[in-house]
């Protein structure tokens, strides 16, 4: 993998014997640091559309160096992007990297440190870092997670914070509280992932590879439901959990429009499940034609 320093801003690959190393997670802006841009740091300073990247690069190397972490992975910099082989195999070991930084440190861009994060009007609840695909992941993999708001002050970490952060995913606490998650079932760890969104639709799959142990080559146009199955027959390969093809949901429109907003959100979970068992029961039929749902599509459905 590659890292940066957290002294010098240099790149530098480790194949074995990899240095301790803290790693960023982030959502994306308008524009980011790229590996690219890294290979002439002094030109980064002279361009305005790369001074919150930039910065946040800065920032993050700040707060890694303070804590005595001569390493840091960032995803913005440390992938050659323009290298295909690169991408997949980064895609394919992200959970990994992840899993083995020493600290995970998640910037909020959009949260106050003012506010108490257990507020349910907190800015930390309605966090943009909470909807997206890939920082599931993100939050499940490292041991060791630490959040921090816009001025890149510390707001708590994933076991503090463990019952807000529960009641913002819908992921269990005990998952925070060290159950490892390959005790839940496939459809409940589906679930987890069925309000989140990605930039390309496809990444709905991707991003989903190391939550359930899986490893496929990622290919960009084929579409997100493509993508969706290709993920569901690799876990089909490797897992005998029937909980995929098999779940009850016995709901009606009433009880969704009615419910209060937790009852609400329990049987949107419950209704995505039973679409995903859907799918997979006819892409293993050889169906041609495959309905994946995204969230918003679904909603739209409502009567």
């Amino acid at each position: 993998m590659r890292l940066l320093n957290t002294k010098t801003f240099l790149l530098q690959e480790f194949y074995t014997d990899v240095p301790p190393y803290a790693i960023l997670s982030h959502t994306w802006g308008k524009r980011e640091v790229t590996f690219q841009d890294m290979q002439n740091t002094d030109a980064i300073k002279t361009r305005e559309d790369l001074q919150a990247g930039w910065s946040k690069v800065k920032k993050a190397c700040e707060h890694a160096h303070n804590y005595s972490f001569e390493w840091i992975w960032i995803d913005s910099c440390c992938i050659n992007k323009e290298s295909s082989a690169e991408l997949s195999e980064a895609l394919n070991s992200m959970y990994q990297y992840y899993e083995d930084a020493e600290v995970c440190y998640v910037y909020l861009s959009d949260v106050s440190g003012k506010e108490d994060p257990r507020d349910p009007s907190s800015t930390f609840r309605v966090s943009r870092w909470f909807k997206r695909g890939w920082t599931l992941q993100e939050l499940l993999a490292p041991s060791h997670v630490v959040f921090l708001d816009k001025n890149w002050a510390d707001l708590g970490t994933r076991q503090s914070l463990r019952d807000a952060i529960s009641a913002i995913t819908l992921v269990p606490v005990e998952v925070f509280e060290g159950k490892d998650i390959a005790e839940f079932s496939i459809a409940q760890r589906m679930s987890w992932a069925a309000f989140r969104e990605t930039t390309r639709p496809e990444d709905q799959a991707y991003s989903l590879m190391g939550i359930f142990g899986v490893n496929m080559p990622p290919i960009y146009g084929e579409g997100g439901p493509k993508a969706f199955m290709r993920l569901q027959q690799e876990i089909i390969k490797i897992s005998d959990d029937r909980s995929i093809f098999a779940r009850n949901c016995e709901v009606s429109w009433l009880d969704l429009l009615m419910s209060s907003e937790r009852r609400v959100m329990s049987v949107c979970r419950q209704l995505f499940q039973t679409f995903n068992i859907l799918y997979i029961l006819l892409a293993t039929m050889g169906c041609a034609y495959i309905f994946h749902l995204r969230p918003s599509q679904f909603l739209g459905m409502v009567p």
